[in-house]
């Protein structure tokens, strides 16, 4: 089973192509929801003003992925496409890259439209650091106080990363638990007395 995906370690700095006069700068961010996208975008029309296209493309999540991507006023498919492109050759998730665009007085084409967004993809791309890592589901333990021992014993046991803790007389714990590992981790928690699992939809 495949458990491991590829994400940037973090943004990159600004990367600028220039044609025929226009300018392209390029930007790539990690990020893991929508509402960090629409926050990226909100600063960077703060920080580049005056532009005429902020595009973009993104993707997220692992295993399954959703992605989007935007023209902002570009011809279709000359923008977002090119760029969510070099996203998917670099096989990556969780990232976005936004290209801003200031408008040099020439117009280049649909063909070098989208030369110019996929080269500033690939120039911001060219900066990341690249990252697998390991995609994790979440479960919550729930036993009394007198079973700690033994349940972190478990847990080191079978290498579970511990996320967040509760010790009173009522121990709550949340744990990740790598993907492929997922089966056997529930069935040993499963097995044991006085302990009960349930499955964490979000480790926020």
């Amino acid at each position: 089973m495949t458990d491991t995906y590829k994400t940037i370690a973090a943004p990159t700095p600004e990367a600028l192509y220039k044609e025929k006069g226009s300018k392209f700068f390029s930007y790539a961010f990690p990020v893991t929801s929508p509402d960090e996208v629409k926050q990226h975008l909100e600063e960077l029309r703060k920080l580049r003003p005056g532009a005429v296209h902020y595009c973009y493309a993104y993707q997220i999540g692992a295993p399954e992925a959703q992605y989007r991507y935007s023209d902002d006023g570009e011809p279709a498919n000359t923008a977002g496409a090119p760029i969510y492109g070099q996203i998917q050759s670099h096989e990556l998730t969780n990232v976005l890259i936004v290209v801003v665009r200031f408008f040099g007085g020439i117009k280049l084409g649909v063909g070098g439209l989208i030369s110019a967004y996929r080269t500033s993809a690939q120039m911001a791309l060219a900066e990341a650091r690249i990252e697998e890592r390991t995609i994790e589901v979440f479960y919550v333990l729930r036993f009394g106080y007198k079973n700690l021992n033994k349940v972190m014993r478990l847990l080191r046991e079978r290498q579970l990363r511990l996320v967040s803790q509760k010790m009173e007389l009522d121990c709550e714990l949340i744990i990740g638990v790598r993907l492929r590992d997922e089966a056997a981790a529930v069935e040993a928690f499963g097995n044991f007395y006085e302990l009960s699992v349930e499955k964490w939809l979000s480790e926020n």
